[in-house]
C-alpha cells in the first residue's frame, strides 16, 4: 500500500443513506461524548466506577490500562453494547442510554474492534460496504450497484490517504495495518463523529503500527473525536491529546498532553507503586543490578492534576 500525500480532501462525503459528513474546524469547548462518574456493575462485581471522560472533536483521547483495568467495559458502554449502572453518559450534551450498538451508530459513534468485522475472502470494496450495500433498480428486483461501490470505496480510501492498487483483492491479503486503515475509512464514510479504536496496534509490527497511527492522526485532522484504547504508552503519546489511565475499574490519571511527559505516563501505566515494590524486592536478590532502575520517588510520582476542560 502506498500513500498519496497530495490527495485532495473533499468538503463533504455522502453515505449510502444520504448522510453527509462535513470537515469542520473542531469546537474543542463542546464535547461530543462525556461520561460523568460513570460506572458498570455486573451483580456484585463492579467493573467500572466513577469514570469521568470527555471526547472533543478534533482530538485523540487515549485510554490506557493493563488487562482487567476496565477498558473493554468502557468501550461497551460508549458503543451501546452495555448500559451504565451509575453516573451519566451524555452525547452532544444530552443524557443518553443506548439499548443497542445501532443506536450509538445513529448518534455517530462507531467502534473498530480488533477483529475489524471483515470477511477475509471478500474483496476490499465489498468489505467496505459490508451490511450497507448500495443497490440499484426497481423493487423487488434490486441488485448490487457494484461499479458505484467500487468507485466510492476507492474515493473514500484516497480521501484518507490510502491508495490500493486493486480493490478486487481479498481483504485478507492485506497487512494488518492496511486492514485497520480500511476499517477506519469505512467508519468515517458511514457517518462516524466519534471513532473508538480498540487496541488497533496490539498485533502489529513497528512499521504497520506507524501506518495506523498516521491514519488515527488523519481522522483527528478531519474533525473526528477519537478514543484510542491501548496498553502501549509510546503509541498513545505519539498521537494523543489527552490521556486517561484506568486501574482496576477506576480512573487513576487524567491529564492533557502539555501536563505530562512520556516517562510519567509510562510510570502510571505500569503502576508506580508496584514497580517501586518490585525494585526493593529485586535489590534483595544477588546478581540483580537495580542501580539503573528509576528511583522510587520517580516511580511513585503523584497523579497529574486534570487541567481545565480536561476529562
Amino acid at each position: 500500500m502506498t500513500t498519496d500525500k497530495t490527495s485532495p480532501q473533499s468538503d463533504t462525503h455522502s453515505g449510502t443513506h444520504g448522510a453527509v459528513i462535513e470537515d469542520m474546524a473542531p469546537d474543542t469547548d463542546a464535547p461530543l461524548v462525556e461520561l460523568r462518574g460513570a460506572g458498570k456493575a455486573y451483580g456484585n462485581i463492579r467493573a467500572l466506577h466513577g469514570v469521568d471522560l470527555r471526547v472533543h472533536p478534533g482530538q485523540v483521547t487515549c485510554v490506557l490500562g493493563d488487562n482487567g483495568a476496565g477498558k473493554s467495559t468502557l468501550i461497551k458502554i460508549i458503543s451501546g453494547l452495555h448500559q451504565h449502572t451509575e453516573g451519566d453518559f451524555l452525547v452532544d450534551g444530552a443524557p443518553v442510554r443506548f439499548s443497542t450498538p445501532r443506536e450509538a451508530l445513529d448518534k455517530g459513534i462507531a467502534t473498530v474492534y480488533q477483529d475489524l468485522a471483515v470477511v477475509p475472502l471478500m474483496p476490499v470494496w465489498r468489505n467496505f460496504f459490508l451490511g450497507s450495500e448500495m443497490t440499484k433498480g426497481p423493487w423487488p428486483v434490486r441488485r448490487l450497484d457494484i461499479e458505484r461501490m467500487k468507485k466510492t470505496a476507492d474515493e473514500e480510501l484516497r480521501n484518507m490517504g490510502i491508495v490500493l492498487d486493486d480493490l478486487e483483492q481479498p481483504i485478507g491479503t492485506l497487512s494488518g495495518g492496511q486492514r485497520q486503515c480500511v476499517a477506519i475509512a469505512r467508519a468515517v464514510y458511514f457517518g462516524a463523529r466519534v471513532l473508538i479504536l480498540d487496541e488497533p496496534t496490539a498485533a502489529l509490527g513497528v512499521k504497520q503500527s506507524g501506518v495506523v497511527l498516521k491514519y488515527i492522526a488523519a481522522a483527528r485532522d478531519r474533525g473526528l473525536g477519537v478514543i484510542f484504547i491501548t496498553h502501549n504508552p509510546h503509541h498513545a503519546y505519539m498521537v494523543g491529546d489527552h490521556f486517561s489511565v484506568l486501574r482496576l475499574g477506576t480512573m487513576e490519571l487524567s491529564a492533557e498532553r502539555s501536563r505530562i511527559t512520556l516517562d510519567e505516563l509510562t510510570n502510571h501505566m505500569a503502576g508506580g507503586a508496584e514497580l517501586a515494590a518490585l525494585k526493593h524486592e529485586l535489590s534483595q536478590v544477588s546478581g540483580v543490578d537495580v542501580e539503573e532502575l528509576p528511583e522510587e520517588e520517580d516511580l511513585t510520582a503523584p497523579v497529574v492534576a486534570t487541567g481545565e476542560g480536561a476529562s
